[in-house]
């Protein structure tokens, strides 16, 4: 089993990142569909979209949504927001998508770059556009690398609860690897991240190669220009050709 389909698939996992803001999230996808002019109804893919936030906000916009997630518990306690234009189901990114063409597909928050293998993450851009109509976005919302680079925390303590998650990073390689050990119960537990540290130029020639266009980058959730020194994020915009 893969790091991502053990570590993901836990409680503590969702009890770590119990932080993450909404109001921000919220914020950045309404700049976002409305920078891409996508119309009511507009079908989208929620790409990785773990216990469903962006995909209940977006559904809430108008939008037509399928959230898709590895995690067979985060997709069952997905499945309580459904309704008749929003549906939810375990998917693994690497395999092709089994719907009707969609207008736009989102993957957001670094949900990519968890595959050692090349030809993995190439899977990850063919699987997406093939799923896209002619003319349909595909948005890629990355770690920029060399942000990540020059800030790295090495090491830090947050608590949740009762339990204190003792985190260490450090970058090997093209990868930032996050260790993560906590005791729970008298019982302690070990669980990594790895991510790959993708360049501009990687992601987009794996774009093209499968017949995208990259036609714009954004640098934070403000949807600022990208400076490759200064921006948080390295947020790509892609259109099938």
């Amino acid at each position: 089993m893969e790091w991502f389909e053990s570590w993901f698939d836990t409680p503590y996992y969702h009890m770590l990142y119990s932080n993450r803001d909404y109001t921000e999230a919220e914020n950045f996808i309404t700049k976002l569909t409305a920078d891409l002019k996508l119309e009511p109804d507009s079908k989208i893919i929620d790409l990785a979209c773990g216990k469903g936030r962006h995909s209940v906000f977006l559904n809430k916009l108008g939008y037509d949504v399928l959230g898709l997630d590895l995690s067979r518990q985060s997709i069952e306690f997905d499945k309580q927001f459904e309704n008749d234009s929003l549906a939810f189901g375990v998917h693994d990114m690497r395999n092709p998508i089994d719907a009707d063409p969609v207008d736009a597909v989102f993957n957001l928050f670094t949900s990519f770059g968890y595959f050692d293998q090349e030809s993995d993450d190439k899977k990850v851009f063919s699987s997406v556009c093939n799923a896209l109509k002619t003319g349909g976005f595909f948005v890629l919302d990355y770690l920029n690398e060399e942000f990540v680079r020059k800030n790295i925390v090495p090491e830090s303590t947050i608590i949740r609860g009762n339990i204190e998650f003792k985190i260490t990073k450090k970058i090997e390689g093209r990868h930032i690897i996050k260790d993560i050990m906590f005791e729970d119960k008298g019982k302690p537990y070990h669980f990594f991240e790895k991510v790959k540290l993708h360049t501009l130029e990687a992601i987009n020639s794996y774009a093209q190669e499968v017949g995208f266009e990259r036609i714009k980058i954004w640098g934070d959730y403000q949807l600022n220009i990208f400076d490759k020194e200064n921006s948080p994020r390295c947020i790509n915009l892609f259109k099938k050709k």
